[in-house]
Protein backbone atom coordinates (compact mmCIF):
# COMPACT_ATOMS: atom_id res chain seq x y z
CA UNK A 1 0.00 0.00 0.00
CA UNK A 2 1.34 3.34 -1.04
CA UNK A 3 2.39 5.83 1.88
CA UNK A 4 0.18 8.19 2.89
CA UNK A 5 0.97 11.70 2.85
CA UNK A 6 0.21 15.27 3.83
CA UNK A 7 -1.43 15.91 0.20
CA UNK A 8 -5.25 16.03 -0.44
CA UNK A 9 -5.80 12.35 -0.76
CA UNK A 10 -9.06 10.51 -1.86
CA UNK A 11 -9.96 7.46 -0.37
CA UNK A 12 -12.55 5.48 -2.16
CA UNK A 13 -14.78 2.25 -1.15
CA UNK A 14 -16.99 1.74 -3.86
CA UNK A 15 -19.18 -1.41 -2.04
CA UNK A 16 -18.04 -1.33 1.62
CA UNK A 17 -19.62 -4.87 3.21
CA UNK A 18 -18.83 -7.13 -0.48
CA UNK A 19 -19.88 -9.79 1.74
CA UNK A 20 -22.71 -8.44 2.49
CA UNK A 21 -23.78 -7.48 -0.75
CA UNK A 22 -23.12 -10.77 -2.63
CA UNK A 23 -26.21 -12.01 -0.10
CA UNK A 24 -28.61 -8.60 0.04
CA UNK A 25 -27.73 -8.27 3.32
CA UNK A 26 -28.50 -4.73 3.83
CA UNK A 27 -25.04 -3.09 5.52
CA UNK A 28 -23.67 -2.21 2.21
CA UNK A 29 -22.05 1.27 1.51
CA UNK A 30 -19.88 3.27 -0.85
CA UNK A 31 -17.68 5.54 1.41
CA UNK A 32 -15.69 8.73 0.04
CA UNK A 33 -13.42 10.02 2.01
CA UNK A 34 -11.03 12.78 1.74
CA UNK A 35 -7.64 13.47 3.75
CA UNK A 36 -5.74 16.56 4.42
CA UNK A 37 -2.35 16.24 6.41
CA UNK A 38 -3.23 12.43 7.20
CA UNK A 39 -6.40 13.68 8.75
CA UNK A 40 -10.00 12.75 7.41
CA UNK A 41 -11.52 16.34 6.51
CA UNK A 42 -14.73 15.21 4.09
CA UNK A 43 -16.86 12.11 4.38
CA UNK A 44 -19.64 10.60 2.46
CA UNK A 45 -21.24 7.72 3.01
CA UNK A 46 -24.54 6.39 1.14
CA UNK A 47 -26.47 2.99 1.86
CA UNK A 48 -28.41 2.72 -1.70
CA UNK A 49 -29.95 -0.25 -0.03
CA UNK A 50 -31.32 1.33 2.89
CA UNK A 51 -31.25 5.25 1.42
CA UNK A 52 -28.85 6.64 3.93
CA UNK A 53 -26.68 9.06 3.03
CA UNK A 54 -24.34 10.50 5.18
CA UNK A 55 -22.05 13.35 5.03
CA UNK A 56 -19.73 15.48 6.97
CA UNK A 57 -17.35 18.01 6.51
CA UNK A 58 -14.80 18.86 8.93
CA UNK A 59 -15.97 21.81 11.42
CA UNK A 60 -19.95 21.81 10.05
CA UNK A 61 -21.54 18.98 11.46
CA UNK A 62 -22.59 15.51 10.14
CA UNK A 63 -25.98 14.78 8.75
CA UNK A 64 -27.80 11.65 7.87
CA UNK A 65 -30.23 12.13 4.84
CA UNK A 66 -29.76 16.11 5.73
CA UNK A 67 -30.57 16.05 9.37
CA UNK A 68 -28.12 16.55 11.86
CA UNK A 69 -27.24 13.53 13.71
CA UNK A 70 -25.49 13.30 16.72
CA UNK A 71 -23.62 10.24 18.74
CA UNK A 72 -25.23 8.71 21.62
CA UNK A 73 -24.89 9.85 25.34
CA UNK A 74 -24.66 6.83 27.12
CA UNK A 75 -21.75 6.82 29.56
CA UNK A 76 -21.96 3.44 31.20
CA UNK A 77 -20.12 0.72 29.20
CA UNK A 78 -22.33 -2.24 30.62
CA UNK A 79 -25.71 -0.29 28.97
CA UNK A 80 -23.93 0.22 25.27
CA UNK A 81 -24.64 -1.27 22.39
CA UNK A 82 -21.39 -1.91 20.59
CA UNK A 83 -20.33 -3.88 17.40
CA UNK A 84 -17.04 -5.27 15.54
CA UNK A 85 -16.07 -7.51 12.97
CA UNK A 86 -14.12 -10.67 12.48
CA UNK A 87 -11.99 -8.93 9.92
CA UNK A 88 -9.55 -10.50 6.87
CA UNK A 89 -7.63 -12.59 8.24
CA UNK A 90 -8.85 -16.42 9.29
CA UNK A 91 -5.69 -17.89 11.24
CA UNK A 92 -5.83 -19.55 14.10
CA UNK A 93 -3.81 -16.70 16.35
CA UNK A 94 -6.20 -14.03 14.42
CA UNK A 95 -9.61 -15.98 15.28
CA UNK A 96 -8.46 -16.83 18.76
CA UNK A 97 -7.48 -12.77 19.87
CA UNK A 98 -10.83 -11.86 18.22
CA UNK A 99 -13.35 -14.07 19.91
CA UNK A 100 -11.34 -13.59 23.09
CA UNK A 101 -11.56 -9.87 22.55
CA UNK A 102 -15.51 -10.35 22.13
CA UNK A 103 -15.93 -12.73 24.98
CA UNK A 104 -14.26 -9.62 27.12
CA UNK A 105 -16.85 -7.08 25.86
CA UNK A 106 -19.55 -9.27 25.83
CA UNK A 107 -19.62 -9.69 29.69
CA UNK A 108 -19.27 -5.97 29.97
CA UNK A 109 -21.48 -4.24 27.53
CA UNK A 110 -25.51 -5.24 27.11
CA UNK A 111 -24.50 -6.76 23.94
CA UNK A 112 -22.15 -6.67 20.61
CA UNK A 113 -23.11 -6.92 17.06
CA UNK A 114 -21.63 -7.78 13.70
CA UNK A 115 -22.90 -5.94 11.18
CA UNK A 116 -20.20 -6.91 7.91
CA UNK A 117 -19.35 -3.03 7.24
CA UNK A 118 -16.94 -1.08 8.76
CA UNK A 119 -18.10 2.50 7.64
CA UNK A 120 -21.83 1.61 7.96
CA UNK A 121 -20.69 0.52 11.75
CA UNK A 122 -19.00 3.87 12.43
CA UNK A 123 -22.03 5.66 10.83
CA UNK A 124 -24.52 3.76 13.03
CA UNK A 125 -21.99 5.28 16.21
CA UNK A 126 -22.09 9.15 14.60
CA UNK A 127 -26.06 8.78 14.68
CA UNK A 128 -26.79 7.26 17.65
CA UNK A 129 -27.79 3.73 16.82
CA UNK A 130 -24.78 2.07 18.11
CA UNK A 131 -22.86 3.12 21.33
CA UNK A 132 -18.83 2.05 20.27
CA UNK A 133 -17.34 0.09 16.98
CA UNK A 134 -14.38 -1.34 16.83
CA UNK A 135 -12.35 -3.82 14.32
CA UNK A 136 -8.66 -5.00 14.01
CA UNK A 137 -7.61 -6.00 10.25
CA UNK A 138 -10.01 -4.23 8.30
CA UNK A 139 -9.51 -3.82 4.51
CA UNK A 140 -7.75 -0.70 4.70
CA UNK A 141 -7.98 3.04 4.92
CA UNK A 142 -10.56 3.59 2.46
CA UNK A 143 -13.30 1.83 5.11
CA UNK A 144 -12.76 4.50 7.70
CA UNK A 145 -11.83 7.29 6.29
CA UNK A 146 -15.50 8.75 5.34
CA UNK A 147 -16.73 7.10 8.27
CA UNK A 148 -14.23 8.78 10.84
CA UNK A 149 -14.98 12.64 9.87
CA UNK A 150 -18.75 12.03 9.97
CA UNK A 151 -18.31 10.61 13.55
CA UNK A 152 -15.53 13.26 14.57
CA UNK A 153 -18.30 15.69 13.38
CA UNK A 154 -21.14 13.67 15.38
CA UNK A 155 -18.81 14.40 18.80
CA UNK A 156 -17.91 11.06 19.01
CA UNK A 157 -14.23 10.00 19.24
CA UNK A 158 -12.11 7.86 17.26
CA UNK A 159 -8.57 6.13 18.53
CA UNK A 160 -6.37 3.54 17.76
CA UNK A 161 -8.20 0.21 20.11
CA UNK A 162 -4.21 -0.38 21.07
CA UNK A 163 -3.78 1.43 23.92
CA UNK A 164 -6.30 4.37 23.37
CA UNK A 165 -3.92 6.76 21.60
CA UNK A 166 -4.12 9.08 18.09
CA UNK A 167 -6.30 7.07 15.66
CA UNK A 168 -4.10 6.04 12.80
CA UNK A 169 -5.82 5.54 9.09
CA UNK A 170 -3.32 3.21 8.03
CA UNK A 171 -3.32 1.10 11.02
CA UNK A 172 -5.81 -1.57 9.64
CA UNK A 173 -7.60 -1.55 13.20
CA UNK A 174 -9.93 1.06 15.01
CA UNK A 175 -12.09 2.18 17.82
CA UNK A 176 -15.08 4.58 17.38
CA UNK A 177 -17.11 5.35 20.34
CA UNK A 178 -19.89 7.95 21.23
CA UNK A 179 -17.15 9.66 23.88
CA UNK A 180 -13.69 9.78 24.87
CA UNK A 181 -15.27 8.13 28.22
CA UNK A 182 -16.56 5.09 26.54
CA UNK A 183 -13.70 4.77 24.13
CA UNK A 184 -11.61 4.83 27.12
CA UNK A 185 -13.90 1.85 28.74
CA UNK A 186 -13.60 -0.18 25.75
CA UNK A 187 -9.92 -0.01 25.05
CA UNK A 188 -9.60 -1.27 28.63
CA UNK A 189 -11.68 -4.41 27.88
CA UNK A 190 -10.06 -5.13 24.72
Amino acid sequence: MPELTDEPTWMIDPVDGTTNFVHGFPFVCVSIGLCVKKRPILGIVYNPLLEEFFKAREGQGATLNGAAISASEAVDLKAALIATEIGTKRDQGTMDATYKRVKALTSSCRSVRMCGSCACNMCGVACGRLDGFYEFGFGGPWDVAAAACILKEAGGSVVDPLGGGAFDLMSRRVLAANSSKLAEEIVNKL
